[in-house]
């Protein structure tokens, strides 16, 4: 069992995040808020796949003005991501963003600071304060020996840190991305140890998805692991939707969130006799729809299929035209193999109706 680190608690519209709230997942989309129809899509098609928040590059006040009808149909709370401008933040409260990424050491000195926390108190619309390892200022650089270093990225979060603090607004969240993963789990573990509030966790500039999908894995995984870390963004080069699938696979694998069902394969040997990899690639596919939290294995032979996978609520193993499926290790039924994964799910759909009727 994980024990997680007590954080403060913030909420980003309906999403608490913070002091044992379940870890949420977020992405961003790649639309532009001023294609107010596409925008929404993505959003809801996000939001469908399981994201729980979204963020939205705000490059310019259209975008920020647009912010107000994407709202009005998106079925998540939005983040506004700003640099460099303060009034691009000033109109995205206006606009009813739910929560903001800025980072206050670019926006144009305390004087614009004071002005955003001045919006954003009456509404605590949190502000997530983000230090990237090759964005340190110049002055911390010098300071650390002129490369990035956990110590520095620190640092560079703290003094962002007792800006807010020094007007009273401790409604924020941090981050404190690399892309190097090593120096990324250093730097959080340096941070938690440092601060109380809540750590959005990521592995910036990841890659593609089957690189980034293996270094935020180990990153965000090795810190999760550690009870480090309130909310996520698996940073992927490709559709958002991949980003989600990770995070929570992520999540479920730590056991800190459980997503409907789940399946367990074998990766196949010599033994094997059957299309394993079409049958996995169907069931995974067919367990999407079924919410119960299920484990559901499938095997590429019998010898070992029931054994290996005893722990699993339901499982199917091939054989050599025949399978067998199987219930928490136990052989229910033999049957051809083409109809092993219809069996599967008729075992599956029997115990769903019979545990509606219970309740």
């Amino acid at each position: 069992m994980i024990n997680r680190k007590e954080t403060t608690r913030i909420k980003v519209g309906s999403v608490p995040i913070g002091h044992f709230a379940p870890v949420s997942v977020q992405s961003m989309i790649t639309t532009n808020p001023v294609e107010t129809e596409k925008a929404i899509a993505e959003i809801n098609r996000l939001a469908e796949a399981g994201c729980d928040l979204v963020r939205l590059a705000v490059p310019d006040m259209a975008a920020a003005k647009a912010i107000k009808a994407v709202k009005a149909g998106a079925r998540i709370p939005l983040i506004a991501d700003i640099h460099f401008d303060y009034t691009l933040a000033l109109e995205a409260i206006d606009s009813g963003v739910d929560g903001l990424r800025i980072n206050p050491g670019n926006i144009g000195g305390i004087d614009n600071v004071v002005a955003v926390i001045k919006k954003a108190k009456p509404k605590q619309i949190p502000i997530r304060i983000g230090v990237n390892a090759g964005s340190l200022p110049t002055h911390i650089l010098d300071a650390y020996g002129g490369h990035p270093c956990a110590d520095g990225m620190v640092e560079a979060a703290l003094e962002h840190v007792r800006i807010l603090e020094s007007l009273d607004y401790k409604e924020m969240k941090l981050s404190i991305k690399a892309t190097d993963v090593p120096l990324m789990i250093e730097a959080y573990q340096k941070l938690s140890a440092k601060v109380p509030y809540p750590l959005h966790l990521g592995v910036t500039e990841a890659g593609t998805i089957t690189q980034g999908t293996v270094k935020s894995s180990i990153g965000i995984g090795a810190l999760l692991a550690q009870g480090i870390g309130d909310t996520l963004r698996v940073s992927l080069t490709g559709d958002p939707i991949h980003e989600v699938e990770v995070g929570k696979t992520i999540l479920s694998s730590l056991g800190l969130r459980t997503y409907g069902a789940t399946m367990i394969s074998c990766p196949t040997c010599g033994r094997c006799r059957v299309d394993l990899f079409s049958m996995a690639e169907t069931v995974e596919a067919r367990l999407k729809s079924i919410k119960e939290p299920i484990r559901v294995a499938v095997m590429g032979c019998v010898v070992n299929g029931p054994g290996e996978a005893r722990e699993a609520d339901f499982g199917i193993a091939g054989g050599d035209g025949r399978g067998i499926v199987f219930r928490k290790g136990e052989v229910i039924k033999t049957v051809d193999e083409s109809e092993l994964v219809d069996a599967l799910f008729h075992e599956i759909e029997m115990y769903l109706e019979s545990k509606a009727k219970e309740s």
